[in-house]
């Protein structure tokens, strides 16, 4: 008797507990039951239009190359953000050359290879991403890094490839930067850039 007597209690609590009334907002006549609306982040892109077909290749040209650069510079950026704050840590200036120069080291044999295989076009986007993940350019950030010295040199190297490591990206001025603001963005709104901004091969 005493164990129905306590069912019954504890049923008539999970009753009267499911009864109150949970709090509601009226917002312009809408009733909610939170004061706000969770809302996924919208990009409006204005729709594509060539002129002619031509102009249409060169688009899917500048799409290829840009996708296949845009990780390294997203890395260049997330590895500038870490080295400085190493460095913050590093007191004396000989220990900073020293791991900087281990930096260097490190980043080349992982990469050399695969950098030296970029055609000058898409070395050309490569720069230009890179000031726009950083804030700096290429040539800034190699004079910052190692010394003027060796950013002059590399921009020597670059001149005969026909490339400039002061180039900046300047979406609001140069038509190639705004497309590439563009099919940047709509690579990450339609997914071909995962959160780790590596391209998803589809």
């Amino acid at each position: 008797m005493r164990k129905l007597f306590y069912l019954v209690l504890l049923m008539s609590s999970c009753w009267l507990l499911a009864q109150q009334p949970q709090p509601i907002y009226i917002v312009e006549g809408d009733t909610l039951v939170n004061p706000y609306v969770d809302l996924s982040e919208v990009v409006v892109l204005p729709n594509l239009k060539f002129e002619s077909y031509s102009d249409y290749l060169t688009y899917l040209r500048l799409r290829k190359r840009t996708l296949k650069v845009y990780p390294y510079a997203k890395m260049a950026s997330e590895r500038l953000v870490a080295l400085n704050e190493r460095l913050a840590n590093i007191k004396r200036k000989r220990a900073k050359k020293r791991y900087t120069k281990h930096v260097e080291r490190y980043l080349e044999g992982e990469f050399e290879v695969e950098l030296r295989r970029l055609t000058r076009s898409e070395g050309r986007i490569l720069i230009k991403l890179i000031h726009r993940e950083t804030g700096q350019t290429t040539y800034e950030l190699i004079k910052n890094l190692r010394s003027g010295w060796r950013a002059f040199m590399y921009q020597t190297t670059a001149k005969f490839f026909d490339l400039n490591l002061k180039t900046r990206f300047n979406p609001d001025e140069v038509e190639e930067d705004a497309m590439i603001e563009g099919i940047l963005l709509r690579a990450q709104s339609d997914g071909s850039l995962d959160a780790s901004n590596k391209i998803i091969k589809k």
